[in-house]
């Protein structure tokens, strides 16, 4: 089960922004905000996104194959957050379609480069 998901960022306020007005239409906030890291999600029982500027001071950086899967309730869904996504700064990997029977997704990249998709299987 994962409670949630870190990815660094170089600019919090811009990553806040970018994730809860992405996550919004799925009932996300930020709900736990200490400085250099912010929660956002449903709730802290549910699992979370959470962005941060790293620990160690060096720059953030997105490591190659490290993504984000977020479930979305239908394809129009899909089609509908992969859109807004682009329209708040994110940059294309790959429209929303079919990869294999079954799976649908749209895939994009959030300011800071952190890979994400959001898919509906079945």
């Amino acid at each position: 089960m994962i409670g949630y998901v870190t990815i660094g960022t170089s600019d919090m306020e811009k990553a806040k922004a970018f994730w809860t007005g992405l996550l919004e239409p799925l009932g996300a906030s930020v709900v736990i905000d200490i400085g250099r890291l912010a929660m956002i999600g449903r709730s802290p029982q549910e699992p979370m996104i959470a962005v941060c500027t790293p620990h160690d001071e060096k720059p953030a950086h997105h490591g190659n194959g490290n993504m984000i899967a977020l479930p979305a309730e239908s394809r129009e869904k899909v089609d509908e957050l992969y859109a807004r996504a682009i329209e708040l700064g994110g940059t294309d990997e790959g429209p929303p379609g079919e990869r294999m029977p079954g799976f649908y997704g749209g895939y994009f990249r959030d300011p800071d480069g952190n890979k994400a998709v959001f898919f509906q299987m079945g």
